[in-house]
């Protein structure tokens, strides 16, 4: 099994940077892909960016330019490195982790969840 513990979360005003984290533990070596999604309310949850163990990433149209995902030097890492930020990127931010190499685009094709962590951005 593995558990998934996002960071990073908190308030800032609408121009502003974050920089989540997640790292895995127990099972790591079963992990591959992962992505960061988001849920903001009302809405349903959507992903953010998705980074294969192999390299290759995908964002979502609404972030390029603006979101980093990035693994860290540990297997167990995954960052998402978040600029120019605007009021409508405000949601829960979930990392989720999967045992398959290629990249995942959608929920349920993710294995492994975080809690999440809120992401709340002013204007």
């Amino acid at each position: 099994q593995v558990q998934l513990v996002e960071s990073g979360g908190g308030l800032v005003q609408a121009g502003g940077s974050l920089r989540l984290s997640c790292a895995a533990s127990g099972s790591i070596d079963s992990i591959n892909s992962m992505g960061w999604f988001r849920q903001a309310p009302g809405k349903q949850r959507e992903l953010v960016a998705a980074i294969s163990s192999r390299g290759p990433t995908r964002y979502a149209d609404s972030v390029k330019g603006r979101l980093t995902i990035s693994r860290g030097n540990a297997k167990n890492t995954v960052n998402l490195q978040m600029n120019s930020l605007t009021p409508e990127d405000t949601a829960v931010y979930y990392c989720a982790a999967r045992k398959r190499w290629q990249l995942g685009l959608i929920g349920d094709e993710y294995d492994y969840w975080g809690q999440g962590t809120q992401v709340t951005v002013s204007s």
